[in-house]
């Protein structure tokens, strides 16, 4: 393994470089400008929002609008863009701290992720200077309001699959837009629209679109299973007639606009999925200790402790990996525009390094949210099944992010692929790390013994990573070019990474806060110990299932047996660490870490 030490690792380098706690950024480092935004944003969820969750479900006509607006005059809107146009010119953490804050809002939040993410920045991104001083302004303040329109019928994951066209006029002033749009969040209020067409039948493009644009039109507001206050319509497009000027980038590098804004939309869909799992999480709490059953509160049960625990356990987990990220895309943006690039090339290429990392988060937040939600209906029993309790409604709205931002399977199956290619390039050296790994198999493990802080934490990671590379190495080795075919030894070896992420993020973070004396810092490792030791059964199961796949005779079983060496970890009593937690969290009334 390389030994390397660095601040902010290349995109995808956790699995062969080495970070430091000191020098990984964690919610413990938000300054006090953040902090207070971050009360800020809480804020204007519990006085503007949380009180009109029933009015934003059934769509009170001009509801969400006026929020947005509300939101605009505080400066959410606007946080992360630029101040010539009417932004604040926040960081990039800021900004997600914001989306975090602002993400227990239920169908609030959608809206206002729709907006600031999709809804504004390809225009920022990939606009001419006109366009931007036309709409960037406006879209900070609220005063229009954006969306983006790129999935069809027909193509969803597929979304180059589009058959919207795009016609240019013989005068060369207008192109005539003709296709259908579906599933359109805020296009029931929305001003602006990015639409993604093909010109020239194969040619696949964007274009802004005005509200109100003659050919236009919209269908009704779709009936969904949650975030119901979300304005969810389909668009049509009928000779739809657009200025040429409102042409956005360049003529068939439409591709180039929609995944490089969905590597920024994945890490923010993450910190809107973590704050709405906070959100849930204390609201379970709160009623796990006020609910009694045989004359005890039930939150004294082991069994709800440890749904409890893992609640935070999971939050903790995705809370540590996603700020990790976040800083490095922010020093990555920095450093981008310190060797002079263009302020509109060093988000998108910050983000695009660390797109594995964007993929990953997506995936373990939705996830971690899932998990949180499922179980708080299950601590609030019967009650948890009726919309008296605001858990049901939180259920309901947590489904939809498994499939927004590229669904989780999509995200895994792209974890791997872009490490194979940015292998293939020559930008990340794993050829070298898996055929080491393939010669220690070969050779007789050493006894070792580190009696250093943390030694068998970082061991346990480090064999983690071993394992990966040792399965991934294999099935290249072994597949080649059919290894794209073989989706489920992908997502196998995506799941062992993404494990493998967080609980070193975990570590990092946890190791940090003793350091600095945090008061937490022993349930932090507690945390980070019971994942550990979870993850080691998943990635060996995940590992097991690849091997499996595609090795046998004596590879298969020196594979296996290469595994479970990978996998072994020290024993640890998660019952009582998890009861630790669980304490805390029944004595603070909600999530503690941060």
């Amino acid at each position: 393994m390389d030994a390397k030490t660095t601040t902010a690792l290349q995109g995808g380098g956790f699995l062969i470089q080495t970070s430091i706690p000191a020098e990984t950024f964690t919610p413990e480092d938000f300054n006090e400008e953040q902090k207070m935004i971050a009360q800020t944003c809480a804020e204007f969820l519990d006085k503007e929002v949380l009180p009109h969750l029933l009015e934003i479900d059934q769509q009170k006509e001009g509801l969400m609008p006026s929020l947005l607006d509300k939101a605009g005059e505080l400066g959410l809107l606007g946080a992360a863009l630029p101040e010539q146009y009417g932004g604040l010119g926040e960081d990039f953490v800021t900004a997600t701290l914001i989306n975090e804050c602002l993400g227990g809002g239920h169908s609030f939040a959608v809206a206002m992720a729709a907006h600031t993410g999709i809804g504004t920045l390809p225009i920022l991104y990939f606009g001419t200077e006109a366009q931007k001083q036309k709409y960037i302004p406006k879209l900070a303040s609220g005063e229009m309001k954006g969306a983006y329109a790129l999935t069809e019928p027909n193509s969803g994951s597929d979304a180059l699959g589009a058959r919207t066209t795009a016609t240019l006029t013989e005068d060369g002033k207008y192109y005539l837009l003709n296709g259908q749009k579906i599933w359109i969040t805020n296009s029931g209020f929305a001003d602006v629209f990015t639409v993604f067409a093909k010109v020239d039948g194969d040619k696949f493009s964007a274009f802004i679109v005005e509200r109100g644009t003659e050919g236009l039109t919209m269908g009704e507001e779709e009936h969904k299973m949650g975030i119901k206050g979300s304005s969810t319509r389909q668009l049509f497009f009928e000779n739809c007639k657009i200025p040429a000027e409102n042409l956005l980038g360049e003529i068939g590098r439409g591709h180039i606009i929609a995944f490089n804004i969905l590597n920024i939309g994945r890490l923010k869909l993450c910190a809107a999925a973590l704050g709405g799992a906070k959100r849930a999480m204390d609201s379970t709490i709160t009623y796990a200790t006020t609910r009694e059953q045989f004359k005890t509160p039930i939150g004294n049960f082991g069994a709800i402790q440890h749904k409890l625990a893992e609640m935070a356990i999971r939050v903790y987990a995705s809370e540590s990996a996603l700020y990790r990220t976040a800083k490095w895309i922010d020093d990555k943006e920095k450093e981008l525009h310190a060797v002079g690039k263009p302020a509109d090339e060093t988000l998108l290429g910050a983000a695009e390094e660390y797109a594995i990392e964007c993929a990953m988060l997506k995936v373990l937040g939705s996830e971690a949210l899932d998990y949180v939600v499922d179980e708080g209906v299950q601590v609030y029993g019967g009650n948890g099944f009726s919309d008296e309790y605001n858990i049901s409604r939180a259920y309901r709205d947590s489904r939809i992010n498994r499939i927004f931002e590229g669904t989780n399977e999509i995200n895994r199956l792209l974890i791997m692929d872009m490490y194979l290619k940015r292998a293939m390039k020559g930008r990340i050296n794993l050829l070298g790390p898996a055929t080491a790994i393939q010669k220690e198999l070969m050779a007789i493990p050493e006894m070792e013994t580190d009696d250093a802080p943390f030694a068998a934490e970082h061991k346990a990671i480090a064999n983690f990573k071993k394992a990966i590379l040792m399965c991934a190495g294999a099935a290249v080795q072994k597949l080649m070019m059919k290894i794209e075919g073989e989706q489920e030894i992908l997502m196998n070896i995506a799941d062992m990474a993404i494990d493998t992420f967080e609980a070193e993020s975990m570590l990092l973070r946890a190791i940090k806060m003793q350091d600095s004396g945090n008061v937490h810092a022993a349930l932090a490792l507690d945390a980070t110990r019971t994942y550990i030791a979870d993850a080691s059964d998943r990635i060996n199961h995940a590992g097991k299932n690849a091997i499996n796949a595609f090795a046998d005779g004596d590879e298969q079983r020196m594979m296996l047996l290469g595994l479970k060496r990978f996998t072994k970890t020290d024993n640890f009593n998660t019952k009582e660490a998890r009861r630790r937690i669980a304490a805390r969290l029944v004595e603070k009334q909600h999530y503690f870490f941060t």
